[in-house]
């Protein structure tokens, strides 16, 4: 009722005067200018059902750019934390089978290497005993050799008794088992038994690479057979051990490019190759070990260092648009879709993984060849 007379009043005042005009009589309401304000949104935007207007008198017009939704392949990368290290079989720890005392050293800290050649020399005692030992078992082979030819010969002319020749003929076996025993302890110190010195001894390289590590010193007495005197790596190639979440493991495979980025040459990535793909799970971490195999001729990637390793993934087609046209309208994100010229619908859509080259991959909500404002669009959201 008072909205009634109000409204009633103002005719009356709109009766007795001529100056009054419609948008006089708009201002005198309450809330009709903010009714008013409702129907005209900024920048002279217009609304006619779901859609958005842009007015041919607004300015927007100059300063919207529309792009059409495009479809490429995607591969979406992996990225992991990882450490250099040598291939097990290319770095040996050399430890001497003898004690003894280190009289000369064949090669230093850093000298190159080829396989078989002598690393260092040791004066032993322990060979001199082996020594011995094979000494006396030839001897006692000897004796027993020639013990059962005589009790054979004896026995042939019902001479002797047969427990005799039995008892030679078993000692003669045993005298054959500790002959080939000695000599076995020979062949794997890897000396002959007829060197001219029986105390030197000549520890060589297994392998073809780089003395890379040496603890022992010429004249020092080395006693502990289980730590190494020097340590021999071929790092012509190295590997990067990186561990790959377990969601993610699917998506490595052996043969797969990658790309490391050291901490040390952050600036100077490298490419590698997944060789090895790991069989058991870390409970733990809930990774799996992956081995990258990188090309290190040039000697500067070492063991030890921290890298990462981003893993090429699988390719596979999807819909990608400029991060621009992507707009945060509260707990939703949207784009505007032009349905004809300056006639645009906001539209939730969801996005995935970002794309290089300032690209958004968009899940769902668009299709393959829509247009989209890729410029200004938070002007359409305000």
């Amino acid at each position: 009722m008072k909205k009634a007379r109000l409204v009633i009043a103002v005719a009356i005042v709109c009766a007795g005067s001529t100056l009054l005009t419609a948008c006089d009589v708009k201002k005198l309401l309450p809330g009709a200018a903010a009714a008013e304000s409702h129907a005209a949104p900024a920048h002279g935007l217009q609304h006619e059902g779901h859609l958005l207007i842009v007015p041919e008198a607004s300015p927007l017009r100059h300063s919207l750019q529309v792009d059409a939704v495009r479809q490429q392949a995607l591969a979406q990368g992996i990225d992991a934390p990882g450490v250099i290290e040598a291939l097990p079989e290319k770095l040996v720890k050399v430890t001497p089978p003898l004690a003894g005392r280190i009289v000369k050293l064949h090669r230093t800290l850093g000298d190159a290497v080829k396989a078989g050649d002598a690393l260092f020399t040791l004066d032993s005692s322990d060979l001199g005993t082996v020594y011995n030992e094979h000494a006396k078992a030839q001897s006692a082979l000897l004796q027993a050799r020639r013990e059962f030819e005589r009790q054979k010969a004896l026995f042939d002319g019902d001479i002797s008794a047969r427990k005799d020749y039995e008892a030679a003929q078993l000692a003669l076996a045993a005298a054959e088992n500790d002959a080939r025993a000695s000599a076995g302890r020979l062949a794997q110190l890897g000396v002959v038994a007829d060197a001219s010195s029986h105390r030197e001894y000549v520890l060589r390289s297994p392998i073809a690479g780089r003395v890379v590590d040496m603890a022992g010193a010429q004249g020092g007495y080395w006693n502990d057979i289980t730590a190494p005197i020097m340590t021999v790596a071929d790092l012509s190639t190295v590997w990067l051990s990186a561990s790959v979440p377990e969601k993610e493991m699917a998506q490595v495979f052996p043969g797969q490019k990658a790309r490391i980025t050291l901490n040390a040459y952050a600036d100077q990535p490298v490419e590698g190759q997944v060789k090895y793909v790991g069989d058991l799970l870390d409970t733990e971490t809930r990774t799996v070990k992956v081995r990258v195999a990188i090309d290190n001729r040039d000697g500067r990637i070492k063991p030890g260092m921290f890298a990462r390793v981003s893993f090429a993934g699988v390719s596979r087609p999807t819909l990608v648009v400029p991060a621009s046209a992507v707009l945060q309208s509260g707990l939703y994100t949207r784009v505007f879709v032009e349905k004809t010229p300056f006639h645009f619908e906001s539209r939730v859509v969801s996005v995935g993984a970002s794309v290089p080259g300032n690209g958004v991959e968009v899940l769902a909500g668009l299709s393959a060849g829509e247009r989209v404002v890729v410029k200004d669009g938070v002007l359409l959201n305000d």
